[in-house]
């Protein structure tokens, strides 16, 4: 027997003695449900191909053409996610935003994040597209961490990029 073949042969009883069919299997079932999953891990499609160029953490960013209120990217978080201890409300506000780098208009959606005290840095108001309180989809001055069911104080806002808009 070549020594190869007496590692190989030592290799295989140590793991047999180490280890069960069952526990093998589900290895191999949590390896292969993992690989299948793999193409559900959330990944930013929405930033594909929109040349999302500019500070994030300044007011005159494209995205915050609607927004009002303090930028999540100063407050620990990010243009699509909340800071880590806040929660995003359920309801939220829309609005329209031109991105000068390829012309092209997007749906932004502004989320509130609520559950702690408020950030208090990088404000921003821009009221490009605001609605009267009676339009509440396209309106950015209600706190919407008040629907929420979470804690109604009010942390900072995001601009989740939705989408090219159609125009309709």
């Amino acid at each position: 027997m070549s020594a190869i073949d007496k590692w190989m042969e030592t290799f295989s009883r140590r793991l047999a003695r180490q280890s069960s069919r069952r526990s093998f299997l589900a290895t191999a079932g949590a390896f292969l449900i993992g690989v299948g999953a793999a193409p559900l891990l959330p990944v930013a499609r929405a930033h594909a191909g929109t040349g999302d160029e500019g500070d994030p953490t300044r007011c005159d960013y494209w995205r915050y053409c609607a927004i009002d209120g303090f930028l999540c990217t100063c407050c620990g978080g990010t243009t699509s996610s909340c800071p880590p201890g806040t929660v995003a409300s359920s309801v939220t506000w829309v609005g329209t935003c031109r991105n000068p780098t390829d012309g092209k208009d997007y749906i932004i959606s502004y989320n509130d994040c609520c559950g702690r005290s408020g950030c208090g840095r990088c404000t921003c108001q821009r009221d490009e597209g605001d609605r009267p309180l009676y339009r509440t989809d396209s309106a950015n001055d209600i706190n919407w961490c008040a629907g929420s069911g979470a804690d109604i104080v009010y942390n900072c806002s995001t601009a989740v990029l939705m989408g090219v808009s159609t125009g309709e």
